[in-house]
């Protein structure tokens, strides 16, 4: 853990925040004593968050039969569980301005991860399938951060990447003594989300775990890090795809016991899926 890097995080007054609709969401959700009335009146607070829920509530992704017109009614077909993920969404979208092109391929790697982790937990039962749309949404917020706070570093960073054909990983350790994870996993902290997404963010590319860590804790991270990988092989917000990753084999596909009998299915429902719905979660 780097310290130093979680003061500077925990103190610096200039970094993204969730909106606060999300935070009133989440907040009303743990409470226990939330009805779908007084989540739709906090919903409807902010007219965009309101706009991109109803949207994405009935993308065919979510496979409701008939039209959702209400907030009330999209909280009473999907469940507070969902309603509060498609919440966090609509809300992080925000985070991601200045709108250009890295944000947009961000973004659109971001949210393609959330729906790649859901549908994993969903055909595995290796997570909970809320908390993993959660995990691979914010998987790489680390970047959003880094990019908002030095964009021309950022922009360097990425140019090294195209240019020089090399990872991501690479390019970033020569110019950062941090990682995007961390970074990630630090602001996840300070904006008061659970430990499990901290730790999936900040694992979802070394996967180091020992015989005494939590197995749920690693099922989601494991998770987390093969929704990023199935974003990659597709070449989902990113130049191109990386048709040679072996999903079975990779360090998150064996945790989580997979054969490519099992993992090639998930990626053809997932492909299907957001390519259907692509402008609802992504415009």
């Amino acid at each position: 853990m780097n310290k130093e890097l979680e003061t500077a995080i925990m103190t610096a007054a200039d970094l993204p925040t969730i909106p606060v609709v999300a935070i009133k969401v989440m907040q009303l959700i743990e409470s226990e004593n939330a009805t779908a009335e007084e989540l739709a009146k906090i919903v409807a607070s902010d007219p965009a968050v309101a706009a991109r829920v109803l949207k994405i509530s009935n993308s065919s992704f979510y496979g409701c039969r008939r039209q959702i017109q209400t907030l009330s009614s999209a909280i009473v077909v999907l469940g507070f569980s969902t309603l509060r993920s498609l919440v966090v969404a609509a809300s992080l979208k925000q985070v991601y301005k200045p709108y250009g092109l890295t944000e947009k391929m961000l973004w659109e790697h971001s949210f393609a991860a959330g729906l790649a982790a859901k549908i994993i937990a969903q055909q595995t039962r290796a997570a909970n399938e809320e908390e993993a749309f959660l995990a691979g949404l914010f998987h790489d917020i680390g970047k959003i951060i880094m990019n908002t706070l030095d964009r021309n570093k950022f922009q360097e960073v990425m140019q090294h990447c195209y240019n020089e054909g090399i990872s991501f990983g690479e390019a970033e350790r020569s110019a950062y003594p941090f990682s995007h994870e961390e970074v990630g996993a630090y602001v996840i902290k300070k904006w008061n989300f659970p430990e499990a997404l901290t730790v999936a963010i900040m694992q979802h590319h070394r996967l180091e775990f020992d015989a005494t860590d939590d197995p749920a804790l690693i099922n989601l991270t494991a998770v987390t890090s093969l929704a990023d990988l199935f974003c990659l092989k597709l070449g989902i917000g990113v130049r191109e795809p990386r048709e040679g990753i072996d999903l079975a084999g990779s360090k998150a596909g064996q945790m989580l016991k997979l054969t490519e009998h099992k993992v090639n299915p998930m990626l053809e429902m997932f492909g299907a899926a957001f390519e259907k719905d692509r402008a609802l979660f992504t415009s």
